[in-house]
């Protein structure tokens, strides 16, 4: 297939916007996966601010960065990425490179537990503000259950909305599959 699949795709986008010495945000570091990646991109010299409101998120993707000895590059947060403005340091604001979601529920953990549209759409709003130009935000949007879907239903129009001398806002999703398949929306602030 020539068509990057949703996840690659997302990696390819944060990819893009990241150089070593970055600063980078996993807003959902759930296990682990695009925490180790990010911290991976920013190297030696970068941080990475990583946000969970599980105990099981945290102790996962500690587990992943300890067993690839990047846990130096990374500082999490036990708490909701609502909070993240707050959280990273002021003299980080306005030089974060790029910020990833996956939305939706802890693979492998407590399915009832799932992110919601006002803290993301809280979230994003924060990190209009406190990103670099030209910074990246890609939302992985998991719809394919019923919080999900209303997290989609209302974060689509949010999305919208934005202003176009603000940011660009980008919608990338396979549209002949079936069970509603995860698409990526990204936001590169301008």
């Amino acid at each position: 297939m020539k068509l990057d699949g949703i996840l690659p795709f997302a990696r390819q986008l944060v990819a893009s916007a990241l150089s070593p010495g970055d600063l980078a945000v996993d807003a959902t570091i759930g296990n682990g996966h695009d925490t180790l990646f990010l911290a991976k991109l920013v190297g030696e010299s970068g941080i990475v601010y990583g946000f969970d409101i599980q105990n099981e998120a945290i102790a996962n993707t500690t587990k992943r960065l300890l067993n690839d000895n990047l846990l130096e590059r990374v500082t999490l947060f036990h708490k909701g990425h609502e909070q993240l403005r707050n959280n990273i340091p002021e003299d980080h604001h306005g030089k974060i490179k790029a910020a990833i979601f996956n939305l939706g529920y802890l693979p492998g953990g407590n399915k009832s537990i799932v992110t919601t549209p006002v803290t993301t759409i809280s979230a994003i709003e924060q990190l209009l503000e406190i990103m670099a130009p030209e910074g990246i935000i890609v939302l992985v949007i998991y719809h394919g259950h019923e919080e999900g879907a209303l997290e989609r239903d209302i974060l689509l129009p949010f999305v919208k909305q934005i202003d176009q001398k603000a940011a660009h806002v980008l919608q990338y999703q396979f549209i002949n599959q079936q069970n509603s398949p995860p698409f990526i929306i990204a936001i590169e602030k301008r």
